[in-house]
């Protein structure tokens, strides 16, 4: 049974034990922390502690549940010179993200018959389920594409007409990791991604439109261009199976070559950042990663369209707020005892939350901080956040509600009961490709997302900015 103390508000220590390089820490609170699952991510929080040249704390956000290797909501940053990159510190869905756009169109003012169109005309567009794709079409990706769209990120597919330049003053690194190589990448790996650009996937992914319920702070929803009523989409999607493959294939090497030898856990095998093992995993990463952006583009280009077919407007007039990559490993400079330096930081199931001033913003949100993406589940409401750039989290802050029972659990609290007629009462209209997806999915099988952006902000990480409602969702 791990004893945490707490050190701040919403902040506790998991203090060192023999064997670990950096203590522990965990951004709850005292409500969150009387979850009845959270022993085994503790677990994984003192494991990560373990890893060569880890600097800080092995963090946990308050969503954290448990993972492969790392806990999901975990953030742990090694240095750039003799520290290591674990792919388990990604995971599997390399550069697992979120897009939120506004529509210029009170949420009241659609009509349901317009809804239902709205709705049946992305699930058109936007293949979701396990394994979809656009198989058949003509989008499949040459070896020629691989490498450019994995070199340029999202600017790839806004070139071929897949959304609108201003967009990357709007993506996290404006929508591109240097330094990806598609020659680290299996064949693999690109055949399972040839025909998955613009797909959503399955599991927690989906499309996610409502109402801007409530704002925070005015004026930098106002400067964000974000006002109460308004019609917003969300978006959560990422790499699909190349990303998938990605980590895979890494973890299969790193294994067999022996990186996880004094580990207390294999799933955490690292191999060291400057070793070609290492820097082979990272360019092939970022490969994956910029896959991600484009894949995110293109179905927030696919929603455009449908909102033009059916409301009329153009798409130019929806606005991407931000994409945030919430499964990445990125080179970053942080002070250490007032010393800058660089770090490889991890964040699994977590999102980067810098602060007003922060060099790599655009030029907007210099002047605010960076908007952070909290989505929930599908029945209660996601949040608009802004940085703070705390430098005890690396400047990160959680990534969404977290899972509060398995998937098996929520299936089986959900048997021979209508789900789907159950959301529609509460408001949601829910289209999905399997039954068994919307079961898993249920909001009961998910931590309240106010109660963990309530941990955020008594932490100090970021704050609430305006809350959203969920109304329509398309689900894998």
């Amino acid at each position: 049974m791990f004893k945490l103390q707490k050190i701040k508000p919403a902040t506790f220590l998991l203090p060192k034990e023999d064997g670990m390089h950096v203590p522990g820490l965990v951004i709850a609170t005292d409500a969150l922390l009387e979850d009845v699952e959270i022993q085994k991510p503790l677990e994984q929080v003192r494991n990560v502690a373990f890893l060569p040249g880890i600097v800080g704390y092995s963090i946990a956000m308050p969503d954290i549940h448990w993972g492969y290797g790392f806990p999901i909501g975990g953030v742990a940053a090694t240095d750039a010179e003799n520290g290591v990159i674990s792919p388990g510190g990604v995971g599997y869905d390399i550069n697992c993200g979120v897009r939120l756009a506004i529509i210029p169109m009170p949420f009241q003012d659609l009509k349901e018959k317009q809804k239902k169109a709205l709705l049946d005309h992305i699930y058109r567009l936007v293949p979701a389920g396990v394994g979809r794709s656009h198989k058949g079409s003509n989008r499949s990706l040459s070896d020629t594409d691989y490498r450019h769209l994995t070199e340029q990120g999202a600017m790839w597919s806004i070139a071929r007409g897949y959304g609108f330049t201003k967009d990357l003053e709007h993506m996290e690194s404006r929508g591109v990791i240097a330094h990806a190589d598609i020659n680290a990448v299996s064949e693999e790996a690109k055949l399972r991604g040839r025909d998955q650009l613009g797909t959503v996937g399955s599991g927690n992914h989906f499309v996610e439109i409502g109402e801007v319920q409530q704002l925070f702070l005015p004026d930098i929803a106002k400067a964000w261009g974000v006002h109460q009523g308004l019609t917003y989409v969300l978006i959560h999607s990422g790499s699909r199976g190349f990303g998938h493959q990605v980590c895979q294939d890494t973890l299969n090497t790193f294994i067999k070559q022996g990186y996880a030898q004094g580990l207390p856990d294999k799933q955490l095998v690292a191999a060291p950042i400057k070793s070609q093992a290492g820097q082979q995993y990272f360019a092939a990463m970022a490969a994956a990663a910029n896959y991600a952006f484009n894949n995110r583009q293109q179905i927030l280009h696919a929603v455009r369209e449908a909102f033009h077919t059916v409301f009329g407007i153009p798409g130019d007039e929806i606005h991407l707020i931000y994409d945030v990559c919430h499964n990445i490993a990125k080179f970053e400079t942080h002070h250490i005892d007032g010393v800058p330096r660089q770090l490889c930081v991890h964040r699994k199931g977590a999102t980067r939350a810098f602060g007003p001033g922060a060099a790599e913003l655009a030029p907007i949100f210099q002047q605010t901080g960076q908007p952070v993406l909290v989505p929930g589940d599908m029945g209660r409401a996601s949040h608009l956040m802004v940085g703070l750039g705390n430098p005890l989290t690396w400047c990160s802050s959680c990534h969404g509600a977290g899972r509060a029972r398995s998937r098996h659990k929520s299936m089986k609290a959900w048997h021979q009961r209508d789900p789907i007629q159950h959301m529609q009462d509460q408001g949601v209209r829910v289209m999905a490709s399997s039954y068994r997806t919307i079961a898993e999915e249920m909001p009961d099988a998910y931590k309240n997302v106010d109660d963990v952006v309530e941990a955020v902000v008594e932490a100090g990480l970021a704050n609430r900015v305006a809350r959203l409602r969920p109304h329509l969702v398309l689900k894998g």
